[in-house]
């Protein structure tokens, strides 16, 4: 009897209101920046002020990145304007990476560049917690703030592979009247 109420107590955090929580990266301003995609050309957060932009920060070899990229596409489209999707890569990614990552999965979401400034002002990188784990996803609100990230683990799952990410982008880009 004490052991069922153990675990009972155990798999109550599990339950799927919980895998939807804003992470602790969360509730504060984003910090600016400005990247370059495959051709060059800049994109700075502050030019997508007034939409809702999700920042997926990730890795061509990272099998879980793959899937949650065809999520991310059938959000942008699903959402047209308000919705804005920036896909972010570091080193050890290149140009032919990021060419055939987009090629084999048949993306058209946005990939910058980042040589790790950018995701670790995000991830709050620091020599106590020196790694960037992917893939990793802000969604920022109309005003540039972030209201929700979610880091890949058995909790978020519905999130990257599933469509839990679509109540969340419907919470801070709700469809007009």
């Amino acid at each position: 009897m004490r052991r069922r109420t153990f675990l009972s107590a155990l798999t109550l955090p599990l339950a799927p209101t919980a895998a939807f929580a804003a992470g602790e990266l969360s509730n504060r301003r984003a910090p600016g920046f400005a990247l370059q995609d495959q051709d060059l050309k800049t994109h700075d957060l502050a030019d997508y002020m007034g939409k809702v932009v999700v920042i997926d920060i990730m890795r061509t070899a990272c099998p879980h990145c793959a899937t949650f990229s065809q999520k991310l596409q059938q959000a942008e489209k699903a959402f047209g304007g308000r919705v804005k999707v920036l896909q972010v890569v570091n080193p050890p990614d290149n140009q032919a990476s990021v060419k055939k990552y987009r090629a084999d999965h048949g993306l058209s979401t946005t990939i910058l560049w980042d040589c790790s400034q950018m995701a670790i002002s995000y991830l709050k990188v620091t020599p106590q917690k020196p790694t960037i784990e992917v893939p990793h996803v802000f969604v920022v609100d109309t005003k540039g703030w972030i209201r929700e990230d979610y880091g890949y683990n058995l909790l978020s799952r519905g999130i990257f592979e599933g469509d839990g990410l679509m109540p969340v982008l419907e919470k801070y880009a709700p469809k007009t009247a």
